[in-house]
């Protein structure tokens, strides 16, 4: 707001108010600032509460008396998308006859959005695959549902219809509503799990004779031929689990007559059948898969220290001389069961010297944090815990005796330790050598039996051919060989007096005449 006074000074200071006479609710909403005159929003404007505002302005001086100046300033609200559309029900037929013909009426709803003009337009359609459509009716927003097919309850028994309206709104809000419709059928069913196999997790140590959990079958027939019961195969193939399992047969609670423990068996699986009353009756079976889940009922065990009585005990000798970050030892340590209830932490219980040694709490490795001084004792004795992560944590504990020693003595024992390792890869050398040298060997005897087979082969090749007798030494080489009733003779760059060069054949290729051959025929 601007207002402006003629006076000077104080007479023409101006400040600014709303009008004594406007509603409680527009100071909730609209602030304005004295001096300057700026009108601020302070609350939560809503078009669907109210579209205008007429807000009046006091503009008054500090002269004496103080003279005023009177606005009105009109506040129209410009509606944005921020309703979404409502469906309603008017009326709905739960249960549809299979026999219903296409166009049957099942349900009647209307739709309507608070926002106006375009953010009220809506769009309205079934999104999910069913046998049913959405037509509008004689009304704006108001809609009728109606079957477009045949129904067959053997196939589908029940439908859900999502409706979806949408206005045209930027950016557009949807709204979905889903009906239930039960198609009615006759007496042709047997009784059907929900599923071909069914999977239960059940924890270990359960309480025996108690109900560890059930199974359900349903028949889409009524009355008696409805009416289900329940039993297991007991096909003797279950190392004995069958014995101890039990279900009710009107409710299908399975009841275990043990307690299972899963180190010992961790799956298995059952069949239970359900059997309607009907005449005949009809019957389905399915599989039972039971998981046993572990729990923490398995304290650590030590592994190393472990001396012969029993006893996590042991003992470790080290030089003095060592650094720090020396391994002194690993304390190794398994848990039966899995998972966190298995996860072993280590953990320093007792020491008598906190500043020499450290232990790792996931590995168990114990590493020294100094090196050791001629003041150290002798003996240490450390003392560690190792506990799982279980809910309620189980834990062992170990004990090292770590003895330092004069630098000899640990050079000796350490001779006698490499002199071993020494013998073992001496005895890998020696084995490998051999391998590589009867692979060696192989491979000329093979290069040799390749080289004689090749010598063999043109040795008869060339036996194959003829010596000329009647060669007058003018060809540089001369071989003849005989095919069917011709013979051939290879020869070089000069060709003998009376050859013939036989068509297709090669240059070098002569034909001689057959004497053996003329003088039969002589005969």
């Amino acid at each position: 707001m601007n207002a402006t006074d003629r006076d000077e000074e104080t007479n023409g200071e101006v400040e600014y108010s709303f009008g004594k006479t406007l509603r409680r609710k527009v100071y909730d909403i609209f602030e304005l600032d004295k001096l300057t005159g700026e009108i601020i929003v302070k609350g939560m404007v809503d078009f669907e509460e109210n579209d205008l505002y007429e807000l009046d302005v006091e503009a008054s001086d500090k002269g004496t008396p103080p003279l005023t100046g009177e606005c009105r300033v009109i506040i129209k609200v410009i509606d944005v998308n921020d309703n979404p559309p409502e469906i309603q029900v008017t009326s709905l037929s739960n249960t549809v006859s299979e026999d219903s013909k296409p166009g049957t009426v099942i349900s009647l709803l209307s739709v309507k959005d608070k926002d106006s003009g375009v953010n009220g337009k809506i769009i309205s359609i079934i999104i999910n695959e069913v046998p049913f459509e959405l037509k509008p009716s004689y009304k704006e927003n108001t809609y009728s549902i109606v079957t477009k097919g045949f129904l067959d309850r053997e196939q589908v028994s029940h439908y859900e219809i999502t409706i979806k309206a949408t206005d045209c709104g930027e950016p557009p809000l949807s709204t979905f509503k889903t009906l239930n419709i039960q198609i009615s059928d006759v007496n042709d069913n047997s009784p059907q799990f929900s599923q071909n196999s069914l999977q239960f997790y059940l924890l270990e140590n359960n309480v025996a004779g108690a109900s560890i959990f059930s199974v359900s079958a349903t028949d889409k027939d009524f009355n008696d031929n409805a009416a289900i019961s329940y039993h297991i195969v007991r096909d003797g193939n279950q190392n004995g689990i069958m014995s101890f399992l039990n279900v009710n047969s009107e409710n299908g609670h399975i009841t275990a007559l043990k307690s299972f423990d899963f180190e010992t068996l961790k799956t298995f699986q059952f069949k239970v059948v359900a059997t309607d009353s009907g005449a005949p009756s009809l019957s389905t079976n399915v599989t039972v898969n039971v998981f046993i889940l572990d729990q923490n009922d398995n304290a650590p065990v030590i592994l190393y220290p472990l001396s012969s009585n029993g006893s996590a005990e042991g003992v470790e000798e080290i030089p003095r001389n060592v650094n720090a970050g020396h391994l002194v030892t690993k304390v190794r340590a398994y848990d039966a069961d899995i998972g966190y209830n298995g996860w072993l932490l280590f953990s320093l219980q007792e020491l008598t010297d906190h500043s020499l040694f450290a232990l790792d709490r996931y590995t168990g490795q114990i590493r020294t944090l100094r090196s050791f001084t001629e003041t150290d004792e002798a003996e240490h004795k450390l003392v560690i815990l190792v506990k799982d992560n279980g809910n309620v944590s189980l834990s062992a504990t170990a004990t090292v005796i770590v003895k330092l020693v004069e630098p000899k003595e640990a050079f000796a024992a350490s001779d006698v330790k490499s002199a071993a390792k020494v013998d073992e890869d001496d005895n890998v050398t020696f084995y490998l050598m051999i391998t590589l040298g009867s692979v060696s060997v192989l491979f000329l005897i093979s290069i040799i039996i390749l080289i004689a087979m090749q010598c063999s082969k043109s040795t008869d090749y060339t036996s194959k051919y003829l010596q000329e007798t009647n060669y007058d030494g003018t060809l540089c080489h001369s071989i003849q060989y005989r095919s069917g009733d011709k013979r051939y003779m290879l020869v070089g760059p000069r060709m003998s007096i009376g050859s013939t060069i036989v068509p297709g054949s090669h240059a070098n290729t002569l034909v001689l005449p057959d004497r053996r051959r003329a003088s039969e025929e002589t005969d």
